[in-house]
């Protein structure tokens, strides 16, 4: 019910982050069923376990941005897991910035009148093997 849509597991700590979205489409957090808040929340956390051992970071930042006037720029509910160390941004609000910028490039990348270059079969499959070293 619930999918694991973007890692950027080859970046600096900083910038890894992952998000984790319903399969079905739904713009807004308070428009989930019970059971998809459910499985999107313990989704999350298995997923936010994971990354913090793999990159061994001390703590995790979970952000949803429901709606437009709270920085939602693609419409479709996710929440960013970001794992996090100590000084990893100069002042900790600044990764709130990060985010920002983070979901401008995602509406990028999804934005289909835009020219957009095709990952090689072996960029997926290194990004696969990633995902089985994290998640086996």
């Amino acid at each position: 019910m619930i999918r694991v849509v973007e890692c950027s597991i080859f970046l600096p700590l900083h910038f890894v982050h992952v998000l984790v979205c319903p399969r079905r489409e739904v713009k807004r957090f308070i428009d989930l069923s019970a059971d998809e808040t459910s499985d999107l929340w313990l989704t999350a956390k298995k997923v936010g376990r994971q990354l913090e051992s793999f990159y061994m970071a001390t703590s995790l930042t979970f952000t949803i941005q429901d709606g437009p006037r709270a920085g939602q720029s693609v419409p479709h509910v996710h929440v960013h897991i970001i794992p996090r160390k100590d000084g990893d941004f100069e002042k900790n609000d600044e990764i709130y910035d990060a985010i920002d910028e983070s979901e401008k490039e995602l509406k990028r990348k999804l934005d289909l009148d835009e020219e957009r270059r095709d990952r090689s079969m072996e960029e997926m499959a290194q990004e696969a093997d990633g995902y089985r070293l994290l998640f086996s």
